[in-house]
């Protein structure tokens, strides 16, 4: 098992200047994914570049930065000195070309292929030769991804858990071009952000995903049929199999729409019926019910508590 380097222990990029070669992060997303990943880099004495469509989405991203480093505060587990700094090291870039002398981009845009080939088309161009280009997808495959830039040796999947902040683990994918060099500096990165790396090969959803989406599907069968409520299903398993959060209520945490992608990835790249989406997870995407994000998914969250939907 790999041992990440621990927070007491890590000062950033400058302490081994010889062995660490990444001083300048890139990262392609303000949202969910994006604003964690800077969180985390910029902590880790980082200097952060975030790319977006507006500067708006980027103002929103330094805001749920800044209340979530409040929150490691009032933990105690850093300090006001260290969020300061910590947000000092991120800046907005208009365009990819302002992301020209970062020594590793990572794309953390929406989880459909066609807007990331589109993406990693247009970036490649922009980058220094040597620039390492990660993708935080939850599922697609790194190969094909790779395939559209003009350094698929340099490209790997980094696809960080959810919350960022707060979760320990990060998937490494090898595309079938990655360079044993890329790989060894990304997995260097990732701990030196004080996370644990699990290597997967570029399978379709990978480890994580191939493992616990099928479960959140099939909970959604599960209501489907009427075997269960919404509050039954989550209930049992949060008190019977030990899981902290419902099936239910974790899709909603992840996003509908975000679920239902992943499965379809399953479901075509592994020609299985098993992986077929569920049609009431279709239908709730179709209504535009995408969970925490639009307040409703199984759950209503408009009012003071969650309600479930159905």
């Amino acid at each position: 098992m790999d041992t990440p380097v621990m927070p007491a222990e890590r000062t950033g990029p400058n302490a081994n200047a010889e062995a660490f070669s990444i001083r300048n992060i890139g990262i392609i997303g303000a949202g969910q994914m994006g604003n964690g990943i800077a969180h985390v880099a910029a902590l880790a004495d980082y200097d952060v570049l975030v790319n977006d469509l507006s500067s708006e989405a980027f103002d929103k991203a330094i805001e749920t930065i800044s209340g979530n480093m409040d929150r490691q505060i009032a933990k105690q587990l850093i300090s006001k000195a260290d969020k300061q700094e910590a947000l000092s090291r991120i800046g907005f870039a208009d365009h990819y070309s302002g992301l020209g002398e970062c020594d590793l981009v990572i794309e953390a845009a929406v989880e459909d292929e066609a807007i990331k080939r589109s993406i990693f088309a247009d970036l490649s161009k922009h980058l220094k030769s040597e620039t390492i280009i990660a993708t935080n997808t939850s599922s697609i495959s790194v190969t094909r991804l790779a395939a559209v830039t003009d350094r698929p040796d340099r490209f790997i999947g980094m696809h960080f858990m959810n919350p960022v902040p707060l979760m320990e683990l990060v998937e490494l994918i090898r595309g079938i071009a990655t360079e044993d060099d890329t790989f060894e500096i990304s997995r260097a990165f990732v701990h030196s952000l004080g996370k644990t790396t699990a290597v997967s090969e570029d399978f379709p959803a990978f480890i994580v995903n191939r493992i616990l989406l099928p479960m959140i599907n099939e909970a959604v069968y599960t209501l489907y049929e009427g075997v269960g409520t919404v509050e039954s299903i989550d209930k049992a398993m949060r008190l019977g199999a030990n899981h902290p959060m419902g099936p239910l209520e974790l899709a909603d945490f992840i996003g509908l729409d975000t679920c239902l992608s992943v499965m379809q990835v399953l479901y075509e790249g592994l020609a299985d019926t098993k992986y077929r989406p569920c049609p009431l997870l279709v239908k709730y995407v179709e209504a535009g019910w995408l969970g925490r994000k639009t307040q409703r998914g199984f759950y209503d969250y408009r009012g003071d508590e969650p309600v479930p939907t159905r």
